[in-house]
C-alpha cells in the first residue's frame, strides 16, 4: 500500500463511513499528505503500514521548526486518525502516534463582538446595492441563527419553517437539527427574499439556495469571510473577525443573558456538552448571577 492510494481509500472511509464534510476531509488528507511530502522530500522509502514511530517523531521535530504549537496538535491530531482508519482495517497491528504526545496549547477563545459591533457592522452595510439586503440578511441569520458557515451557504428554502419559529440546519457530518428564528432574523430574510433574490436570474441546481450571489449561484465561504472582513474595515471595528465571531457572539450572549447551557447545545449541534463548556467562556460576572440566583443558600 502506497501512500497515495491510502490517502485515496481514507477518504473514502471518510465521506462514508463517517459522513464528514468536504471541508473536514479536505483538512485531514492535507495532514497525512503533509507528512507524504516530508518523507518525500527527506528520500525515506516507507509505506503507511511500515512506518515507524521514530521516523513519525522525526516528522514532528521537523514541523516544531515550522508551525506553532496548536497547529502542530491539529496536524498530529489528524494523524492519529489517520492511522487509527488503517488500525481499524487490519493494514497495522499498532498505530505509531499512539505514545507520541501532542504540544500543550491551553485553551484558545475566539474573539466576541458586543451587540454594538454587531450593530455597527449591519450599520456598515450599503443597502442601496442590491448586495446590501442579501448582507444584511446573512450577518443577521449568522448571529441570530448561531450557525456554522458551512450550514449558512447550504441553507435551502425548503428549511425554513418560518411559521413554526424554526430552521433545519444541516450541520457536521450531515446531522441535522432545528435552531429557533427570531422574529427580526425571519423579517430580514423575507425583505432580500422578496425583493432581491426573487428578480435575479437563479442557475439551474440553485434554485433551493437562499444566500445567492450576483450570478445566481451559492455563496462561497471564501466571500462570506470577505464580506464581513470589508464592513469591519468600514465600521472603524479593529477586531480581527470571521463568520465564526457570530456564532461564539451568539452563545456567549445567550448564556450571560442566562439561557441553559444545554439549550444552547442544541442550538449549536455539539454532540458533547462539553464542546459548549470549552466555546462559551464564562465570565465572572455571569457566574456571579448564576450563584446569587439559582443557589438555596444566596
Amino acid at each position: 500500500m502506497n501512500w497515495e492510494n491510502a490517502l485515496k481509500d481514507y477518504k473514502y472511509y471518510l465521506k462514508i463511513e463517517r459522513g464528514l464534510a468536504a471541508n473536514t476531509i479536505e483538512n485531514y488528507s492535507f495532514d497525512v499528505e503533509k507528512l507524504a511530502n516530508w518523507l518525500e522530500a527527506n528520500e525515506i522509502n516507507v509505506s503507511p503500514v511500515s512506518i515507524s514511530e521514530e521516523q513519525l517523531q522525526q516528522f514532528i521535530y521537523s514541523l516544531a521548526k515550522q508551525v506553532n504549537a496548536r497547529s502542530q496538535a491539529r496536524i498530529i491530531s489528524g494523524l492519529r486518525g489517520f492511522f487509527n482508519y488503517l488500525l481499524f482495517e487490519d493494514y497495522r497491528k499498532t498505530n505509531p502516534l499512539e505514545l507520541i504526545e501532542s504540544p500543550k496549547t491551553g485553551r484558545k477563545l475566539p474573539d466576541t463582538l458586543s451587540t454594538d459591533e454587531i450593530d455597527a457592522l449591519i450599520a456598515a452595510i450599503d443597502l442601496s446595492k442590491p448586495e446590501g439586503e442579501r448582507n444584511r440578511a446573512i450577518l443577521e441569520t449568522l448571529y441570530g441563527c448561531g450557525l456554522r458557515v458551512s450550514e449558512l451557504i447550504d441553507l435551502r428554502l425548503s428549511d425554513l419553517y418560518f411559521e413554526e419559529g424554526f430552521i433545519q440546519v444541516t450541520g457536521k457530518g450531515s446531522k441535522s437539527r432545528f435552531v429557533p428564528i427570531a422574529e427580526a432574523t425571519r423579517k430580514y430574510i423575507d425583505l432580500y427574499l422578496d425583493y432581491i433574490r426573487s428578480h435575479q436570474d437563479i442557475q439551474k441546481g440553485h434554485e433551493d439556495t437562499v444566500f445567492l450571489n450576483r450570478r445566481g449561484k451559492k455563496l462561497t465561504r471564501a466571500m462570506i469571510f470577505t464580506i464581513i472582513k470589508r464592513l469591519a474595515v468600514a465600521s472603524g471595528l479593529n477586531k480581527k473577525i470571521s463568520p465564526h465571531t457570530f456564532r461564539h457572539s451568539f452563545a456567549t450572549h445567550l448564556l450571560e443573558n442566562g439561557a441553559d447551557l444545554r439549550a444552547i447545545q442544541q442550538m449549536l449541534g455539539h454532540e458533547s456538552i462539553t464542546t459548549t463548556e470549552i466555546y462559551v467562556h464564562l465570565d465572572r460576572s455571569h457566574l456571579r448571577k448564576v450563584m446569587e440566583e439559582f443557589h438555596p443558600r444566596r
